[in-house]
This record gives structure tokens, sequence and C-alpha cells, in this order.
């Protein structure tokens, strides 16, 4: 007895990438908008500690994220306009657009991580706040906020990387609004009733001949 090869229908083939596409979009909009939420929130917040002595004592200093670094910020900024200008180009630009979308979230990580270890906007505040622009800060201590811009960054890498992965399957802008060298179809003249005035009279307003003669 031969054997039946299961030949699958085309339909079931068809829907496998189609359900691919939705979920990786679904996935690459949720973390990227929160990706970007979380990198711009992290950057309002208090990143470092320490204290500064001075003559009539040592009173504590902090530094927000901002003070820090300005990179997780703006990158952020660029992220969340990629993440919607992949839906606007296609094909190459697209594949440009969701490239920089990745290298947004991998620059967000890498400065957030070296902020998190970095002294020199405490520092400026002590010469600062001493009058002496050798002074430094006594201690130094940091936060968790630096490592939450961090795993914002990590998200907006892995939006990047789906829409790498899987962008070509996702929708684009409709095409009606795109301009095209095809000329537009031309409106039919409406139709001319000799028996009631007012259409001949538009008729002749429009230059039109109300008989539907050809012009000689």
């Amino acid at each position: 007895m031969d054997s039946v090869t299961a030949v699958p229908h085309p339909r079931s083939a068809s829907a496998a990438p189609a359900s691919s596409g939705r979920r990786s979009l679904a996935l690459a909009l949720l973390s990227g908008a929160l990706g970007a939420a979380v990198a711009l929130l992290s950057t309002r917040q208090r990143w470092s500690e320490g204290t500064v002595t001075v003559p009539g004592g040592s009173f504590p200093l902090t530094a927000r994220g901002s003070d820090v670094t300005g990179v997780p910020a703006a990158l952020a900024i660029v992220g969340l306009a990629a993440l919607v200008a992949v839906f606007a180009v296609r094909r190459a630009g697209r594949f440009a657009v969701s490239a920089l979308l990745a290298l947004s979230g991998a620059g967000i990580v890498a400065a957030a991580l070296f902020g998190a270890s970095d002294g020199d906007a405490l520092d400026e505040k002590a010469a600062q706040a001493s009058g002496d622009a050798s002074a430094t800060v006594a201690t130094f201590t940091h936060t968790a906020w630096p490592y939450a811009a961090a795993a914002g960054g990590a998200l907006i890498l892995l939006a990047g990387l789906l829409a790498l992965r899987y962008g070509r399957l996702w929708p684009a802008m409709s095409g009606r609004y795109e301009r095209t060298g095809a000329p537009r179809p031309r409106r039919a003249a409406p139709k001319v009733d000799p028996d009631r005035p007012e259409d001949v009279w538009k008729a002749l307003d429009r230059g039109e001949d109300p008989t539907g003669a050809d012009p000689a």
C-alpha cells in the first residue's frame, strides 16, 4: 500500500508568515515605546550621590542622569522617530531605519552603563560648591536608575532587531497618499438633460456643448 504524503493547505502555509508578522509587530511596538519611555524617565532621576568637604563642613551632592550624560535621552527620541518611520518606508529604506532603531538602543545601553560609574558631574558640582576648581567629591555612590535606562535601551534594541528580522512582513503606509507620475483619471462629465434648463446652463458654464455634439 502506497504511503500518502500530506500536502499543507496553501492558506495555512501563507497564514504562518502573516501570524509571525503580526506578533513581531506588536512586540516591537510595545518594546520600542516602553523602552523609550523608561530611558527618558530614567534620565530625569538621581543617578549618583556624593559628599563634598568645605571649610564649614561637608554636605551631600546629587547628580541626575541628564547631568551625567545627554546621550540616552537624545537616542530615545531618535529611537521613537525611527520606530514610527519604519512604517513610512519600504525595502532598503525600512532596513536602514530598522538598523538606526537597533543602534539607538545599543547606544543607550552603552551610555547608561558608562554613566553609572562616571563621577565627573559630581566633581563639577563639588568645584562649584567649594569654589575650588580642583575639588572632588569625598564619597561616590550610584543608584539603580542608570541600569533602568540601560534596560530601556535594551528594549529599543530588541525592537530594532525585530524590525530587521520581520520588517518585510509588516504593513506600510497606504500607497494612495504617495505621489506618482501617472496622470489622474479624468472624471466623466455629468449627463445633460436638454429638457432641464438648469442642466443646459451648467454645461455652458463648464464650457461644454449641451447638445453633446463633437467639436468640428
